[in-house]
C-alpha cells in the first residue's frame, strides 16, 4: 500500500497537535482526518474508515485507551498508535494489551513517527497477507454449511465466488429450505466487507411498522412508544452487508422506501425530516417466482430490476440427489457432537430412503429428520424406522404413481411377475424380510406366504 493511498486519522483534544501532525503526514504524502473530539472520532472513523488512527491518551470526553476498545470492537483491522505525554509502563502495557499497533511518548521526532506509522502498517499488511493465506487454505470452511459435490452444486459455489467479489446487488431465489442464507453468508465472507457487518432480518416475519422502523429507525416521538431516537439497521450496518429474506412478502409502500435507499444511498428515519446516507450490500432472497410476483402486483418491476444485477438460484436438493449422503452426514457428525451421541452412519434401508425421498423441504427437512433421529435414536446407526413415517408413505405414494406398466399384447403370467417382485424385494434388502416386506407394502406373514409359495424359503 502506497502512501497516496493510505488514510490516517488524527484524534487529539490539542488543535495545534493535531494539525501540527498533519502536517508532517501530508507532507510525506499521507491523506489525513483530523478530530479534535474523541467522542466524534467514532463517527468520524465509520465514515472514513483510515488505515490506521494516531489517537492521544489523553483526551476529557473519551481517553484514548477506551477509543481504542471502540476502534477494535468495530474494526480489528485498523492500526491504533497511542500518543501521551504521560508515558508509562503500565499504560503502555495496557494499551498494547487493548490491541495498540504501537506507543509514542510526546515529544517525539517527525522521524520517530513516521518509522512507528511504516512498521504498523507493515505489521497490519502482514497479518492480512496471513489471514488471506488461512482463507485460500480453508477456504471450504468460508461456505459454511454448504456442503456438496454434485454438478449444479458446484456451479452454485462458481457463481458465488465469482459475485462475492463484487459489490452488486444479488437476488437469490430457491424453493423453501435450499439454503438461501447460507447462499448469502458465503457471499458475505468471500466478499470485500468481510470484516464488517453482517445482519440478517426476515421480511415475511415482520409487520410492515416493525420492519420499517428496525431497518430505517425511528426519530423520539415518532409513535407511542418512541422516547428516545433510535438507529436503524440500515445506520448500524453502514459499510457492511444486509440480507433481505423474502423480500417479496413486503408492502408495495415499503418497497417504495427501500427502493429509495438502492437509487439514492439514502433514507429517513420513521418520524424524521433529515436524509442519512448509508453505504450497505444489500443481499436479497425469495421463495417465489419473481415474473409472476412482478406480474402479480406483488413485487415492483423497478425494485426488482435493481435488486436483481445478479442473480442466483439455489437448486432443490431433488436436483442434487449426489449430494444427499454428505449432507446426510455431515448433520450426522453435527449432532452427535451436539447431543453428546456415538451415531457413527446409516443402515442401508436408511441410506435407500434418503436417496429415494424427494425432500419437499429440502436441505432444511433433511437436517430436521438427521437430527430428530439422532436425538431420539438408541444405537450407534440410524436405521430407516428412526425416519419420519410419512417418508415411507410418501415414497411408496410417489413410486406408485410413477410406476408404468403395460400389459403385453400376448399378455403375461401374473405369478411370475409376483415373484420377480419378490425376489428384488430380497436383494434390496439384503435378505431382510421385514424390509422387503416394506418395500412390497405388504405384511411379513403376507410375504413369507409369497416365499413358500414361489419355493423361494
Amino acid at each position: 500500500m502506497s502512501r497516496r493511498n493510505t488514510k490516517i486519522l488524527i484524534v487529539d483534544d490539542e488543535p495545534d497537535m493535531a494539525e501540527n501532525l498533519s502536517l508532517i503526514l501530508r507532507a510525506e504524502g499521507y491523506d489525513t482526518v483530523v478530530e479534535t473530539k474523541s467522542l466524534k472520532a467514532i463517527d468520524v472513523l465509520e465514515g472514513e474508515r483510515p488505515d490506521l488512527a494516531i489517537v492521544d491518551l489523553r483526551m476529557p470526553e473519551m481517553d484514548g485507551l477506551a477509543l481504542l476498545e471502540r476502534v477494535k470492537d468495530s474494526h480489528p483491522e485498523i492500526a491504533v498508535i497511542l500518543l501521551t505525554g504521560f508515558a508509562t509502563v503500565d499504560s503502555a502495557v495496557e494499551a498494547m494489551k487493548k490491541g495498540a499497533s504501537d506507543y509514542l511518548s510526546k515529544p517525539f521526532s517527525p522521524t520517530e513517527l513516521l518509522v512507528k506509522i511504516d512498521k504498523a502498517l507493515a505489521w497490519n499488511r502482514m497479518t492480512e497477507e496471513n489471514r488471506l493465506l488461512r482463507q485460500q487454505v480453508n477456504g471450504k470452511a468460508q461456505y459454511g454449511e454448504l456442503v456438496g459435490k454434485s454438478r449444479a452444486f458446484t456451479d452454485l459455489l462458481l457463481r458465488v465466488d465469482k459475485i462475492a467479489l463484487t459489490d452488486a446487488r444479488v437476488l437469490i431465489t430457491g424453493e423453501s429450505g435450499t439454503g438461501k442464507e447460507l447462499v448469502a453468508r458465503a457471499i458475505y465472507r468471500r466478499s470485500l466487507r468481510r470484516d464488517r457487518r453482517f445482519f440478517v432480518i426476515n421480511c415475511g416475519a415482520l409487520t410492515e411498522t416493525l420492519l420499517e422502523s428496525e431497518l430505517f429507525g425511528y426519530e423520539r416521538g415518532a409513535f407511542t412508544g418512541a422516547i428516545t431516537t433510535r438507529k436503524g439497521i440500515f445506520e448500524v450496518v453502514d459499510g457492511g452487508t444486509l440480507f433481505l429474506d423474502e423480500v417479496t412478502e413486503t408492502s408495495l409502500s415499503f418497497q417504495a422506501k427501500l427502493l429509495r435507499v438502492v437509487e439514492l444511498g439514502e433514507f429517513l428515519r420513521v418520524g424524521g425530516t433529515r436524509s442519512i446516507s448509508t453505504d450497505v450490500r444489500l443481499i436479497c432472497s425469495s421463495n417465489r417466482d419473481l415474473t409472476q410476483a412482478v406480474a402479480d402486483g406483488r413485487l415492483r418491476q423497478d425494485l426488482f430490476y435493481r435488486l436483481s444485477v445478479v442473480q442466483v438460484q439455489v437448486p432443490p436438493l431433488r436436483e442434487r440427489v449426489e449430494d444427499i449422503p454428505l449432507l446426510a452426514n455431515h448433520f450426522l457428525q453435527k449432532y452427535s457432537s451436539q447431543f453428546g451421541r456415538e451415531v457413527r452412519s446409516f443402515s442401508p434401508d436408511a441410506e435407500l430412503l434418503l436417496r429415494s425421498y424427494r425432500w419437499p423441504g429440502n436441505v432444511r427437512e433433511l437436517r430436521n429428520v438427521i437430527e430428530r433421529a439422532v436425538l431420539l435414536g438408541t444405537g450407534d446407526t440410524v436405521t430407516a424406522e428412526e425416519f419420519p413415517k410419512e417418508m415411507s408413505s410418501s415414497l411408496r405414494e410417489n413410486q406408485e404413481e410413477s410406476l408404468s406398466l403395460r400389459l403385453p399384447e400376448n399378455g403375461l403370467s401374473l405369478n411370475k411377475l409376483e415373484k420377480q417382485l419378490v425376489k428384488q424385494a430380497l436383494e434390496i434388502a439384503s435378505g431382510n424380510q421385514v424390509r422387503a416386506a416394506g418395500l412390497l407394502g405388504i405384511s411379513r406373514d403376507a410375504l413369507r406366504n409369497r416365499l413358500k409359495k414361489y419355493g423361494l424359503m
